[in-house]
């Protein structure tokens, strides 16, 4: 799992104990060198394209393109990572 994924998850007030205990159980995706240039080089990359680019998307779309993983998503927003960056998406 890409580690703010797992933060975003275990944000919700309402998330459930058994839940946030099996979140736990899963491994994490490691933060590779250069990780926090990269996802902010490709939040500029959406960004000067005039696109929405929350900062918890950049660091999820920068992880997915670091291990060369497509990225489960209903989320339209990701689609401005996949257009700057090869983003693999699966809809």
């Amino acid at each position: 799992m890409i580690p703010a994924v797992l933060t975003e998850l275990s944000s919700d007030p309402k998330l459930p104990r058994s839940v946030s205990d099996r979140l736990k159980e899963i491994p994490l995706l490691e933060i590779r060198d250069g990780y926090w240039q990269r996802a902010g080089e490709l939040r500029a990359k959406v960004l000067a394209k005039r696109r929405k680019a929350r900062l918890g998307d950049a660091l999820i779309a920068q992880s997915c393109i670091d291990h060369g993983t497509p990225l489960l998503t209903r989320d339209r927003d990701f689609r401005s990572f996949a257009d700057a960056a090869g983003l693999d998406l699966l809809e």
